[in-house]
């Protein structure tokens, strides 16, 4: 019934034209985008905290990606990897914000370094919000972070010589937010304009890091002294 219609609208060469981009403006609207995160971010300037600081990424922290399948609602489907991204920042900002930083990765680590406690971020949700019927490429991307300050001692698994999360009990724990959006809509793509709304995101996550840290419960009272935390 519609082809019929349509072929008594529109015919020959002018039909041929049509049905092209009546096609291609199906495959867009049902067709996906795939961004892998990939920035640079600044060594921020700030004096160390003068303790010792273990750091793990879980898998899927080092894994973490979004993924939003939108062919239900006639829209473009987004994968967003923003992990690799993420360890790069945090490996980029904890060094500079603290006066020594070992990365954790296995039971040995634990044994052989001396650190004062352990940092484990977690991703706890990532949001985006793009323009739906505009040709304005401005993108927003928010983050929300779980992130905790644990003993070394509660890692180790003794019995069988492994590194376990499961029975961490943190003397400090709290959430942190960061927002990112495109700083222009002159952008040459719309993956383009996601990658960047993400860089923006991690920057925000480092600058409100280094100004709230020292307020978080349980942070000021092991700063003062690191080897007796709570």
């Amino acid at each position: 019934m519609v082809e019929r219609l349509l072929d008594s609208m529109i015919s020959g060469p002018s039909a041929k034209r049509f049905y092209t981009l009546f096609a291609l403006a199906f495959i867009t609207a049902c067709s996906s985008r795939e961004v892998i995160v990939d920035g640079s971010f600044p060594t921020p300037l700030v004096d160390p905290v003068p303790v010792s600081l273990g750091v793990v990424f879980t898998p899927e922290f080092r894994e973490h990606q979004l993924v939003d399948d939108a062919t239900g609602r006639g829209e473009v489907s987004w994968s967003v990897s923003t992990g690799v991204a993420q360890v790069q920042f945090w490996s980029t900002l904890l060094p500079a914000f603290f006066q020594n930083v070992v990365f954790i990765e296995s039971y040995d680590d634990l044994e052989t370094y001396d650190v004062d406690a352990v940092f484990v971020p977690e991703i706890a949700d990532v949001q985006y919000a793009i323009p739906l019927y505009t040709n304005v490429k401005v993108y927003e991307i928010w983050m929300r972070y779980r992130l905790r300050l644990v003993e070394p001692e509660q890692l180790k698994d003794n019995d069988n010589k492994t590194l376990s999360l499961d029975n961490m009990q943190p003397f400090a724990e709290w959430p942190l937010t960061a927002y990112g959006k495109t700083p222009t809509a002159f952008m040459q793509s719309d993956s383009d304009a996601v990658n960047l709304a993400a860089v923006m995101a991690l920057r925000d996550a480092g600058a409100h890091f280094i100004t709230s840290f020292g307020r978080v419960p349980g942070i000021m009272g092991w700063l003062e002294n690191p080897e007796e935390s709570q």
